[in-house]
């Protein structure tokens, strides 16, 4: 309201000071989100993210650690009949694209911060997802031997097949990682 002199009513210093810090505040905001978009767009581009959603096996070579297990693949037995994600990735829809962000951003963690053993090992929860893959394949061949009831355990299909997947790296204890 204007007083009866036509002049604009003063400001309290509250809300002057309010005014002035919201838009330093919002400024910053956009500031930061700049920097994040910029540099996780760089970092997608430079890292080569988008190869990441195809199901090329030469994707897994983008970092230098994978290049004796795609190699060893090459040379398994199931080299003509199945890529990379057709065994460390669920065959469901939703189950696949889970454990791949999950992977992809434990994996690029590890290989940027350098957490990782060389050579680098299974992890449990990965162990289960190839040993699912595997029965998933092989339901029909491996029938006799899977448990009775969907909580028992059985044998991983590695314990005696390690090579298959990736010949020469049967020395790996698929059991008992280090």
């Amino acid at each position: 309201m204007q007083s009866d002199t036509g002049d604009p009513p003063e400001s309290t210093p509250s809300t002057t000071v309010a005014t002035k810090r919201f838009p330093r505040i919002a400024m910053l905001f956009c500031v930061a989100l700049g920097l994040l978009a910029g540099i996780g767009t760089f970092t997608f581009g430079y890292g080569k993210g988008a190869s990441y959603l195809s199901n090329q096996p030469e994707t897994c070579v983008n970092c230098h650690v994978m290049q004796s297990h795609f190699d060893s693949w090459q040379q398994s037995s199931h080299h003509h009949v199945a890529v990379c994600n057709d065994c460390h990735l669920p065959h469901d829809k939703i189950g696949k694209w889970i454990v791949k962000g999950d992977n992809g951003f434990f994996h690029s963690l590890a290989f940027t911060l350098g957490g990782y053993s060389d050579p680098i090992e299974i992890k449990p929860r990965n162990r289960r997802v190839t040993q699912s893959t595997c029965v998933d394949c092989h339901r029909d061949f491996v029938h006799a031997l899977l448990p009775a009831t969907a909580q028992a355990d059985m044998q991983n299909c590695v314990h005696c097949h390690a090579d298959v997947g990736h010949a020469g790296h049967g020395k790996v204890d698929w059991m008992h990682p280090r």
